[in-house]
């Protein structure tokens, strides 16, 4: 790497603006290292908050800042390193509006200390707009990397697929969970449904429409006037007047009883599982739940376990059932009074001691019931939360590394950036750390390639406007104010980024605009000045029953299809060949025919996960690892870090 002289590196190194977004594990030690190494001028943003658990490894912060902005505490931390140093901060989102394309062309470089995928494909996409080199990270426990992106030369943070995060079918959530994770995910809905942003895909109320409720026992549930009271929540009421069913929300059930702890437990732990045993076709082949009463928990004590627990960590002692109720009801209460005529929503926090409490709580009495071990609430808070412990020393590498690839960058010295991982163990070489070459960007990238292009399967019968807006564009292609133009020569707007000017069209399906097997969609996002094609493939049903697929480039797409199409062809001639000879050969034709499977119907090409080889820096070469999968698509909190899903 030629590096400039040192009287003519440092004043360079004074007077470039860097952009830090995250003032987390990473960010801490990122921003002690650049005013350190001689940076003045940065910009800091986070919308975090300081909690008492982040002490441990963010060591810009101390006790007497717990609930103050991390970014302004890390801005007057670290100036005490370098007075002469000029940091900004901004206790705000990343992915507001007002951080768009014109503020990000301010810096000479941004440096990402992320912990979610929304975010870190937001700013991947704002730097190859504005043209700034990105200094990407991430950790997991003892593993890290870091890589530097630069609008045409390297592969942008998009350009690999990112393993999905995982989801659990919405019937087994509701019916029948099996495994602590299935409670647990179960509490956190339940919390949205009281509390939060209700969404209906998130019920936690029985699921009668579960695929194995078939035959009569699913038609004794449904028409039982028993079950019908049981499921007091969803308040299935039929009107005398035209047989029409009113739908009451699990909120609006709630608020009517005052939130009522009591009603709630009950609801919540006996009726709706009495309801459940009604459909006797789900328990054929598995365990019987047992409905739980306030009173019977209040009496279930466990003594002995509990006593076994005394003298550990609070966090790490497994709560009795009597124990769960009472938390659940303090925690209900605390909840309870945040609702205000100001705030009439609010977002899970699993920093938030109330908040998990309740999630812990409902979470270990529905394993009770369901005879599913029940967890710790350090367990309950890694799984809800999907953290990776984090380690004070990987962050502390990786933000050295970060300043070094920026230092490469700053010289304008490219050819000399690496991607960077540190491994666990020493490789047989004996290195923690392995830097490989950037790659070039891929040619069918759906971000950063010339013509961005991609083909999306979906029922257009079935899926409404809302759903292609929400989970498609805002959620598998991380836009964040899409409009939506049909091509059909009329300029069709589908959707726009303007509120309420589409408002009308949320609830109405794709089918009534005419959109059919074909049709392009031109998509637009004017804050990340991201654009993309997206053809339509009409499919009424999609493996494991998800609601739309994401394929990739159409041309790439028609080529496998051609491809699958002659082999095909092949297979059937290679077949009525060996019919064939079997028929001259003896008296088939006296017999059924022979039924001939067809391999290659339940075969489905991924491309999720990429292995490849890259060089590396001193001639050898190594398999790169699987990706490290992303912990959580929400809001970053506290283990910012941990979360790594860079390729």
């Amino acid at each position: 790497m030629a590096v400039p002289k040192e009287k003519d590196f440092m004043p360079l190194l004074a007077s470039c603006r860097i952009l830090v977004v995250g003032a987390g594990g990473i960010g801490c030690e990122l921003l002690k290292n650049l005013v350190l190494t001689g940076f003045e001028d940065i910009e800091v943003i986070d919308l975090d908050t300081i909690d008492v658990s982040n002490l441990n490894r963010q060591f810009l912060f101390q006790k007497c800042h717990v609930g103050r902005s991390k970014a302004e505490v890390a801005k007057e931390s670290a100036l005490r390193f370098n007075p002469k140093a000029k940091i900004v901060a901004h206790h705000d989102s990343v992915l507001k509006p007002k951080y768009g394309v014109p503020f990000f062309k301010e810096f000479t470089m941004v440096m990402n200390a992320l912990d979610n995928q929304a975010a870190r494909n937001h700013v991947n996409r704002l730097c190859l707009a504005s043209d700034v080199p990105l200094v990407e990270s991430g950790t997991a426990g003892y593993l890290g990397q870091v890589t530097v992106i630069k609008k045409g030369l390297t592969e942008c943070y998009e350009c690999q697929p990112k393993a999905a995060q995982k989801t659990y079918p919405g019937c087994t959530i509701r019916n029948t969970p099996s495994e602590p994770i299935h409670c647990i995910v179960w509490a956190k809905h339940l919390f949205n449904q009281l509390f939060g942003e209700a969404d209906p895909d998130e019920d936690v109320s029985p699921d009668s429409a579960d695929p194995e409720l078939v035959g009569q026992a699913g038609k004794s549930a449904l028409d039982s006037s028993e079950a019908q009271s049981k499921a007091s929540t969803t308040q299935d009421n039929e009107s005398a007047s035209n047989g029409n069913v009113l739908r009451v929300s699990t909120r609006a059930w709630a608020s009517s009883h005052d939130y009522c702890p009591k009603k709630l437990f009950t609801k919540l732990f006996s009726e709706d599982i009495l309801y459940l045993l009604l459909m006797e076709k789900l328990w054929e082949n598995r365990r019987r739940p047992t409905p739980l009463t306030w009173e019977e928990a209040g009496t279930i004590d466990e003594e002995k376990e509990a006593e076994n627990d005394k003298g550990g960590i609070a966090d790490q002692r497994l709560w009795s059932v009597k124990e769960c109720q009472e938390i659940f009801s303090s925690a209900v209460h605390i909840i309870r009074k945040r609702l205000t005529g100001e705030v009439t929503e609010l977002v899970w926090d699993k920093d938030d001691e109330s908040s998990m409490d309740f999630v812990c709580a409902c979470a270990n009495l529905r394993a009770h019931i369901f005879g599913i071990q029940r967890k710790t609430r350090f367990d309950v808070k890694s799984m809800a939360g999907n953290i990776i412990p984090a380690i004070a020393t990987t962050n502390a590498v990786i933000a050295g590394l970060i300043v070094l690839e920026g230092l490469k960058v700053l010289a304008g010295e490219f050819g000399a950036a690496r991607t960077t991982y540190l491994n666990r163990r020493p490789n047989p070489r004996r290195r923690l750390l392995v830097p490989c070459a950037l790659d070039p960007p891929r040619p069918q990238c759906l971000v950063c390639a010339p013509r961005p292009r991609l083909a999306l399967k979906l029922p257009v019968a079935l899926t409404s406007v809302g759903a292609l807006k929400d989970k498609v564009l805002r959620g598998a292609l991380a836009m964040a104010a899409p409009d939506v133009e049909v091509v059909d020569g009329k300029g069709t707007i589908l959707i726009s980024s303007e509120e309420g000017e589409t408002q009308e069209n949320n609830g109405k399906m794709l089918k009534e605009f005419n959109i059919v097997d074909g049709t392009q969609l031109n998509c637009d996002d004017f804050l990340q000045n991201y654009n993309i094609l997206v053809d339509i493939i009409d499919c009424d049903q999609l493996k494991d029953g998800a609601e739309f697929e994401v394929i990739g480039d159409p041309e790439q797409l028609k080529k496998e299809q051609e491809e699958q199409a002659k082999e095909q062809d092949k297979k059937e001639e290679e077949q009525t060949s060996s019919s064939s000879t079997s028929a001259a050969t003896a008296a088939a034709s006296l017999l059924p025919p022979t039924a001939v499977l067809e391999d290659d119907d339940d075969l489905v090409c991924l491309d999720d996960v990429i292995v490849k080889k890259r060089k590396v820096e001193e001639g050898e070469e190594r398999e790169e690892e699987p990706p490290l999968k992303k912990a959580r698509s929400g809001g970053k909190t506290e283990e910012e870090e941990e979360i790594m899903v860079l390729e």
